[in-house]
C-alpha cells in the first residue's frame, strides 16, 4: 500500500507529542519494515526541517533527523502543474490541495493525516493515524 504521510504526523513522533506519539511510531514502523510503502511530500521535507530546526536550533541535528527519515520514507516531487492545477480544487487550505493533487498524481493509495477535516474533499482517501492503523 502506497501511503503519503502528512508532516504533522511526522513532527508527532519526531517530537514525542502526546497523545499521537504511539500511533505515529506504528506509522513509521510500518514504512521502516516495508509493510508500507511511506511517502513524503518534497514541501513536508521542507517544513520539517524548519520545524525541527526551530526546536534544536542545530543544523547537523536537524539534517541527521531528515536523512533519516530518508532512508524510511521515499519523497514525491510536486510539480509546478501540480501547484496550477489545486487553484481550482475543492480543497479550501491551498497546500493540503497541492498535497492531495500530488497523491493522486503518484497513484498514492490513501493519504494519513491528523487534519482530515480540511480534505473533506480529497480525490484520495484520508485517514486518522488510528483509523488507518485499524484498516491495516
Amino acid at each position: 500500500m502506497r501511503v503519503l504521510i502528512d508532516t504533522c504526523i511526522i513532527m508527532d513522533l519526531l517530537q514525542k507529542r502526546e497523545p499521537f506519539f504511539a500511533d505515529s511510531y506504528d506509522i513509521f514502523y510500518l514504512s521502516a519494515t516495508n509493510q508500507i510503502d511511506g511517502y513524503l511530500t518534497a514541501k513536508s521535507c521542507t517544513d520539517i526541517y524548519y520545524l525541527m530546526h526551530k526546536l534544536l536550533h542545530d543544523n547537523q541535528k536537524t539534517r541527521e533527523s531528515l536523512s533519516t527519515l530518508f532512508k524510511i520514507f521515499r519523497v514525491l516531487d510536486t510539480t509546478a502543474l501540480d501547484c496550477q492545477l489545486v487553484i481550482l480544487s475543492p480543497i479550501s487550505d491551498y497546500e493540503d490541495a497541492v498535497m492531495d493533487e500530488t497523491a493522486a498524481r503518484n497513484g498514492i493509495d490513501c493519504i494519513v493525516s491528523r487534519n482530515i477535516r480540511d480534505y473533506r474533499n480529497s480525490s484520495v482517501p484520508v485517514y486518522l493515524p488510528q483509523d488507518f492503523l485499524q484498516i491495516l
